[in-house]
């Protein structure tokens, strides 16, 4: 049920809010009336409450503007759960940012969110709690987005890791530790540690889950990402994937592990191998450094290729590759 707060708003200006959604009926032939209800209640509702509650002045300018964001959302049927839980539970903890462009602030956090979920790796319900935890520092536009992008890189999007060590360099050091989940120290200190090393967080029980490596793949028959068991050669930034007649680069560090196309002519040019006996492997025993570590795989089509930083495990007989770290 639509609180008092936004029926108030909606009976006071009942004509425009209709005529826009009439209008995007017409640019939506395929506009879901009752997902778009369903969206008011659920998404817009809580925003316009907390509206009326810091600045009712200001709360039918928000509800015209969320209600414009929800209504393009449900014609172009992207007002799924995740979303309205983006609104309801995300957007609501940033009251000066909704109050000041409510549109700005729902488009961002919804354009991330989005992004998390499509990637078909990230985790988006990691992100959403981070951004929560880290709201009542936020200040300004510029730190969302940064906030937004470091949260995002550690719930699952490897590729994004050097853009949010990047961006936390502008901002205020106590905020640029909580992002990253670091509870003392320095951000140079810190910062440091996370360009040398891509397999070190500031947790040290995610850093002893690191040390697990993680298993990336599958066969696209059954939703992974490999038509046939795929082969690897050690690039800058991670590794060069072919499987069957595609080719890809697979970026993987802490925090996830994210496949990006390639060429062929990318996978066949030879980068720097890892430094010399960093890797071996005898039957189904691989040994990092003073690790060792044994592999549930036949020994037969097993083999082991590290660039710096990782060792990528792959099969004859599996569509996976496991990712380890090498220290």
């Amino acid at each position: 049920m639509i609180s008092s707060a936004f029926t108030q708003v909606l009976a006071a200006g009942r004509p425009e809010f209709n005529r826009r959604a009439a209008e995007a009926r017409r640019r939506y032939p395929n506009f879901d009336a009752p997902a778009f209800a369903a969206f008011l209640e659920r998404g817009v509702d809580g925003v316009v409450q907390l509206a009326a509650g810091h600045a009712p002045d200001r709360s039918s300018g928000v509800a015209m503007a969320a209600y414009d964001v929800a209504l393009e959302l449900v014609g172009q049927g992207q007002a799924g759960p995740l979303i309205v839980q983006v609104w309801r539970e995300l957007a609501t903890c940033y009251p000066a940012l909704l109050l000041a462009q409510p549109a700005r602030l729902l488009g961002m956090l919804t354009n991330a969110a989005l992004h998390l979920e499509r990637s078909g790796t990230a985790r988006p319900a990691q992100w959403l709690l981070l951004m929560q935890a880290l709201a009542p520092q936020v200040e300004d536009w510029q730190q969302l987005e940064a906030a937004g992008q470091i949260c995002a890189w550690r719930s699952g999007l490897a590729h994004f890791r050097r853009g949010a060590i990047e961006a936390a360099d502008a901002l205020p050091e106590a905020l640029a530790l909580a992002a990253f989940g670091a509870i003392q120290g320095g951000w140079q200190a810190l910062r440091t540690v996370l360009l040398a090393d891509p397999w070190w967080t500031p947790d040290p029980a995610e850093r002893q889950r690191a040390q697990q490596g993680r298993e990336f793949g599958g066969f696209s028959g059954f939703g992974g990402a490999f038509a046939m068991p795929p082969q690897v050669r050690p690039a800058a930034d991670g590794f060069w994937v072919r499987s069957g007649d595609r080719y890809a680069l697979l970026v993987a560090d802490a925090c996830g592990a994210v496949l990006h196309g390639a060429t062929a002519d990318e996978y066949e040019y030879l980068q720097q191998p890892a430094p010399p006996g960093a890797v071996s492997l005898s039957g189904q025993r691989l040994t990092l450094g003073q690790r060792q570590i044994e592999l549930d795989l036949p020994a037969q089509g097993l083999a082991a290729t590290a660039n710096q930083h990782t060792v990528a495990v792959t099969s004859a007989y599996s569509h996976a590759i496991l990712l380890l770290p090498l220290r």
